[in-house]
């Protein structure tokens, strides 16, 4: 079996799926068919209800049926989703556009980080995970970004003509999930119960390991954070009157920075402890706080900070979490991770939106920094003491 080649598939795919040339432009797209900012913000909380209502289901569907079957599909719902985006111009329309894409994050979400950690196992290179995620991640960061300068170019065009490019871009990740081999399960550890039930595994999450329950907890915090952030972004743009040209160069930018720390992730972890997650915490906080007191073009400066803490944190969040869990139950788990972030943004997104469009992005960014900030900080804290 060629499962070497996994590992360069998954970065490729990664590549594919992560060139997104409509990301720049999308909320300028939706207000085009006449979405307020209001509406947009119920339809990414649409997504976010999507992605987690399947998310757990999908892990343990990866756990038991295979990752790769997994990932075919979630290409499949991705693309059908585009085709939506594509061909109809509504509310309703986007609303079952976001649900299938939904979807498709969902089933691709936990399957690809578990078929590349079981991949580096078979291999017996486990022990280079973050390096590998990290790359991983940075090559969807800089794909994200360099299809950002496109796209903004692109719409300056059309506002229509990066959601058609992103469509067919999403038919060619199809072949390529084709390619994938299914690596073997391993179990690291002996169990007296197989896990073979999802109830078990949140079980296991929620209550047996309070470490894992604390690291999801934390890993939702800065979902919630580096989502908003990038729903935020454009409006942003628009309000400091940024031209559009420009749009897809700063996507670009951002994307760019995320991947650079996403790229030396595991250089920037010096040590096995758990001290980081307070001070990215931190950082956070700061920069929301900042962020909503210099809504001018200096602010552009924060919300850089912020794509670089979250280039950092995703790979080392991820490591942490696979460090505490096993094979068998490792994509439900990550599952959960996700399914705990989509559901947090999913209730908070409508409130900010709500009050974005009717206060300030001042009142949203204030918001984002308390909430962010209460959750990340009590998280750090008690991983800390199970440290």
């Amino acid at each position: 079996m060629q499962i070497r080649n996994n590992i360069i598939k998954m970065h490729l795919l990664k590549g594919v799926t992560w060139f997104m040339v409509a990301m720049p432009i999308i909320v300028l797209f939706f207000q085009e068919h006449g979405l307020t900012i209001t509406q947009v913000m119920v339809l990414q909380s649409i997504y976010s209800l999507s992605v987690a209502f399947f998310e757990i289901p999908s892990g343990y569907i990866a756990d038991l049926f295979g990752r790769k079957r997994t990932i075919v599909f979630s290409t499949i719902f991705t693309f059908i989703g585009y085709l939506i985006f594509s061909f109809y111009g509504e509310f309703h329309s986007f609303a079952i556009a976001q649900i299938l894409v939904g979807i498709g994050g969902s089933l691709m979400s936990g399957s690809d980080s578990a078929l590349i950690y079981d991949t580096l196992i078979e291999k017996e290179e486990e022990g280079v995970y973050t390096k590998i995620e990290g790359r991983n991640y940075a090559i969807g960061n800089f794909s994200e970004a360099t299809a950002g300068i496109l796209g903004g170019f692109l719409a300056v065009s059309s506002i229509y003509l990066p959601i058609y490019i992103q469509t067919c871009i999403l038919f060619l990740s199809i072949p390529i999930a084709l390619t994938l081999v299914e690596p073997t399960i391993h179990r690291k550890d002996s169990i007296s119960r197989p896990f073979n039930t999802i109830s078990d595994i949140i079980k296991f999450t929620f209550l047996i390991n309070k470490k894992l329950k604390w690291l999801i907890i934390y890993s939702s915090a800065m979902g919630v954070a580096t989502l908003s952030m990038a729903w935020f972004a454009q409006p942003f743009f628009k309000q400091i009157d940024m031209p559009l040209a420009y749009y897809g160069v700063l996507w670009a930018g951002l994307n760019f920075s995320a991947g650079i720390t996403s790229y030396n992730a595991h250089r920037l972890l010096t040590s096995n402890n758990y001290k980081y997650l307070s001070y990215n915490s931190l950082i956070i906080i700061i920069s929301f706080i900042s962020l909503g007191m210099t809504v001018s073009l200096y602010g552009l400066l924060f919300i850089f900070i912020i794509y670089l803490s979250r280039g950092f944190i995703t790979p080392a969040l991820r490591n942490a979490i696979n460090i505490n869990t096993t094979s068998e139950k490792r994509a439900t788990v990550l599952s959960i991770r996700s399914f705990v972030i989509r559901i947090s943004f999913a209730a908070i997104a409508p409130l900010l939106g709500y009050i974005g469009e009717n206060y300030s992005l001042t009142a949203s960014f204030y918001l984002l920094g308390i909430t962010v900030g209460i959750f990340s900080l009590l998280s750090a804290y008690k991983i800390s003491r199970l440290d």
